[in-house]
């Protein structure tokens, strides 16, 4: 019986060690292996090893920080331990007293575990936010300081945060150290009684060090709470951070509450040691509590703003309204937008200026989601392509720069027949997608689509060329792939037969040994991947192809900007990703969506769609939180110079950041504090009535001269209407080539005179009896109308109107067709087959009816005209030029960060 009973414990002995070693090998070893070898593949092994290290370093350091401190009282309060006893009486309490000698005589055994125990859970919530604490060590002052104290910036976004963190855990950790000391001397002052010793007059003394300590922790969370004042929002919706009341009666009393509360912890001190001092101590207890009532109690906030601020709020808000808004103008890259007056200056153009033919070519006339509609039907060749996303770009022909609508040929597998979905199509075969489309933006009415780029393989009558156009990372949904391979990989359906390839790249792990197809055959808990015959010793398993997937595994430290767009080149296509920098922690900037309130686009990511590398650049060398992760991980990112020029031409501002600051400067443009508190001249987003729904105007590329004359730019535009009115009342442009990088200008309509807005030309166009006429014969038994997206076009004096018309078959297989295009300025409405013919025949009626329409003045676009750039204060402490913008995304929620823009 006793040997069954043995090896039965011996067998559960076994049972739990190979389950043991089952949770290690799975969720240790494997991980780390995959990982390790992913990461080798893309040149960034010492990232993995560095987040790592990080990681598991400040988890050390903070537990040792609070062991330390722990075990330091611990250890002291031993020497204080214990008493000299008779041998009767040490004789009889050996026993009882076994723990408290422990502590005596300095046992490690006893105190050492202790500390341990108590550290863990006071550094468990500085080690979940160990990204911040890195962003602690590594951050670097902005140079930009807050208007109220004058502080470097870089404290709130770094210090400030932590700060907070750890004087809640100080306080924890003091109290909880200090309920262990008083237990242990209460003890032996018992034990002590009963010898009729006295307790050591040091015990007391230390006793008092760590009350002292506790209150002075507090005071400094209330000198915390000066600088948390920054982020007050009993002031919104008027504006944010903390105004009169804050700073002329919380500050003060929070002031008063410290001083106060360390005089009652002298105090106190004084009376348990000395027997002496209560009345000081009631004093001071009872200031201490009046104060801090005061700055709790809401009857004392509310009476003062109610008959002090209310009544005379313009007068004692201004200064507070003006840091409010230079915060926030900073905290979203706004200081130095550049107002100008349209129309203001005499350049002198035509609406048959020879010059504006190259304008007209660029000019998007297809919408996004239709466009999709065509390539899909068009270009996608075989079922298992598709076109995940439309993107626009701008490329250079014949020294003209063109505006684009371009896609790539991506591989979704989903589409295969279930016949074809076995495990080597799956797998093997249908590895990648291949190549793109492009379009030029500018499309006629009645005739073919033009095509710079179409077909498999691609061909161009434009000087494209892709020396390699295999997609094996993508935005789609990618299962691994093991290439090159002995069952080969197609490459593209040729005319006769499929054309085969094997992958070249340096993309994926190589799988050439048993133990790696063991590895990966365990990770992916795919047998294939081990038993499979038709790997080679150059076969490379790449995983991790979605292109956001993988720059989020690789850094998840980064926003992500909502659309990566494509890149073609001559030698390979690529994956353009914006990247932000987010933060709650900007002082006194208002908060958008309640997510953050601090954003910067301050990284690029460049993605090989046939490689899998990814690289990153900083293009603002003033973040301090992109600056702080290039120190965190040396040679992660790279200088925007060394970007390769071909790339470096593709760079665009993000659309999603524009719209974010246009929101926030939609209010935060009205520098006055006067005219802001009245909020006379606050704006909103323009809306106009698409496919009988009214939705709001997104931002969208253009390629113009607005910045400077006769020097046609990629621009990214959205036009603001007054609040609650129909008008057009600025124009918001930001540039995206060259030195006008980011460079935000703003022309302003006057605001005594009639500009028609999108929803007031709509309704124009729908009053129209030709154009209505049209509608009804086309809109007909098996076609159907759609009206496309309404562009703004500023030219001359005229604010210009453009509007797609498609006719498209009710049937299952849509294939849109660009028929018309309208043309509106002022009350006049104009349709046409092409835009140059609607533009001659708008010309042509502007003429007749106001007497001549050549010499009209144009907008402003010259460099050094500037009708206004917002004023900013002259003294140092008050300049926010603080180029660090996210936050998310919008994320904001895990990314995606931003909502759905709709078209390009």
């Amino acid at each position: 019986m006793g040997r069954w009973k043995k090896w039965f414990m011996a067998f559960l002995a076994l049972i739990a060690i190979i389950a043991i070693a089952y949770v290690i090998l799975n969720f240790l070893f494997i991980n780390f292996f995959v990982d390790f070898y992913w990461y080798s593949s893309l040149g960034y092994s010492g990232l993995l090893f560095l987040k790592l290290l990080y990681k598991y370093l400040i988890f050390i350091g903070v537990t040792l920080f609070f062991f330390l401190i722990i075990f330091l009282n611990f250890w002291v309060a031993s020497r204080y331990l214990g008493c000299t006893l008779s041998g009767e009486c040490k004789h009889e309490v050996t026993k009882t007293r076994k723990l408290i000698q422990a502590f005596r005589t300095g046992s490690l055994k006893v105190y050492t575990p202790l500390s341990m125990i108590l550290a863990i859970p006071l550094a468990i919530p500085l080690y979940e936010q160990w990204q911040a604490a890195l962003l602690y060590i590594f951050g670097s002052n902005s140079g930009v300081k807050d208007p109220v104290y004058g502080i470097d910036v870089s404290y709130y976004l770094f210090s400030l945060p932590i700060y907070s963190l750890l004087q809640r855990r100080l306080i924890i950790m003091l109290l909880l150290l200090f309920v262990c000391l008083t237990i242990l001397y209460y003890i032996e002052r018992r034990m002590l009684a009963s010898e009729n010793q006295p307790l050591y007059k040091s015990a007391k003394i230390h006793l008092s060090v760590v009350i002292f300590l506790a209150f002075w922790v507090q005071a400094w969370g209330y000198m915390l709470e000066r600088h948390l004042l920054l982020y007050n929002t009993n002031n919104l919706p008027l504006f944010s951070g903390p105004g009169y009341t804050e700073m002329k009666v919380l500050l003060p009393l929070i002031w008063l509450s410290a001083i106060f509360l360390l005089a009652m912890a002298i105090s106190l001190i004084v009376f348990v040691n000395r027997r002496k001092g209560v009345y000081p101590l009631v004093i001071f207890t009872l200031l201490f509590v009046l104060t801090h009532a005061g700055r709790t109690w809401d009857f004392l906030y509310d009476n003062v703003d109610k008959y002090l601020v209310k009544p005379n709020e313009i007068e004692r808000q201004s200064k507070y309204i003006q840091n409010s808004v230079l915060s926030t103008l900073g905290a979203y890259n706004l200081t130095h937008v550049e107002k100008r007056d349209y129309g203001r200056t005499q350049n002198l153009r035509s609406l048959t200026d020879p010059e504006l033919k190259t304008d007209l070519e660029n000019i998007p006339l297809w919408d996004k989601e239709l466009l999709m509609d065509v390539f899909q039907e068009v270009q996608a060749i075989r079922p298992y392509y598709q076109f995940s996303d439309i993107d626009v770009g701008r490329y250079p022909m014949d020294n003209i720069l063109h505006q684009v609508y371009l896609a790539a040929r991506e591989i979704n597998l989903n589409k295969l027949p279930l016949s074809a979905q076995n495990w080597i199509n799956m797998h093997l075969k249908y590895t990648h997608g291949y190549g793109p489309v492009m379009i030029p933006a500018a499309q006629k009415g009645e005739e073919r689509m033009k095509w710079y780029i179409k077909d498999i393989p691609p061909v161009s009558d434009y000087g494209f060329s892709i020396k390699e156009p295999g997609i094996y990372y993508g935005t789609g949904h990618y299962d691994y792939a093991i290439a090159p391979n002995e069952s080969g990989e197609l490459y593209y359906p040729g005319d006769v037969d499929e054309v085969f390839v094997d992958y070249k790249g340096t993309g994926g792990t190589p799988i050439g040994s048993l133990f790696k197809k063991a590895l990966f055959a365990v990770y992916f808990k795919d047998r294939n991947i081990f038993f499979t015959t038709k790997t080679s010793p150059n076969s490379r398993l790449l995983f991790r192809r979605n292109i956001q997937e993988r720059i989020r595994t690789l850094t998840p430290f980064i926003r992500l900007d909502r659309d990566p767009y494509l890149v073609v080149t001559d030698d390979v296509m690529y994956w353009y990703q914006d990247a932000y920098t987010l933060s709650k922690w900007y002082p006194q900037g208002a908060p958008y969506n309640d997510e953050f309130n601090y954003i910067r686009n301050s990284i690029k990511i460049v993605v090989d769609a046939y490689n899998g590398t990814v690289t990153y650049y900083l293009v603002d060398t003033k973040d301090p939180i992109a600056k702080a992760y290039e120190r965190m991980y040396p040679g992660l990112i790279k200088p925007i110079e060394e970007m390769p020029e071909n790339l470096a031409k593709q760079m665009r501002y993000p659309r999603d950041l524009f719209e974010i600051q246009m929101k926030m400067y939609s209010k935060y443009h009205q520098v006055n504090p006067e005219t802001f508190y009245k909020d006379e001249d606050r704006w909103q987003f323009a809306e106009f009535v698409h496919r009988d729904t009214l939705i709001r105007m997104q931002p969208y590329y253009l390629t113009l001269d607005l910045i400077q004359h006769k020097n046609p730019e990629f621009i990214l535009v959205i036009p603001m209407l007054p609040i609650n009115r129909e008008n057009l009342r600025a124009l918001a442009l930001v540039g995206s080539d060259g030195d006008n990088y980011g460079r935000i200008i703003v022309y302003l309509f006057p605001r005594g005179r009639q500009v028609y807005g999108p929803s007031q030309i709509n309704a124009l166009i729908d009053q129209d009896t030709t154009i209505a006429e049209m509608i009804t014969l086309w809109d007909q038994a098996g076609s159907e109308v759609k009206r496309g997206k309404m562009i703004i076009f500023p030219l001359g004096k005229h604010i210009l109107y453009i509007q797609p018309f498609y006719l498209e078959a009710t049937g299952r297989l849509k294939i849109p067709e660009l028929k018309r295009v309208i043309v509106s300025a002022e009350q006049i409405v104009v349709i046409d087959v092409t835009l140059e013919k609607a533009f001659d025949r708008l010309n042509k009626l502007i003429m007749e009816q106001g007497g001549r329409e050549a010499n009209t003045p144009t907008p402003d676009r010259s460099s050094d005209q500037i009708d206004e750039v917002i004023p900013l204060p002259s003294e140092p402490e008050l300049e926010l030029d603080l180029n660090l913008e996210p936050e998310e995304s919008l994320e904001i929620p895990p990314n995606p960060i931003y909502h759905d823009n709709g078209g390009e």
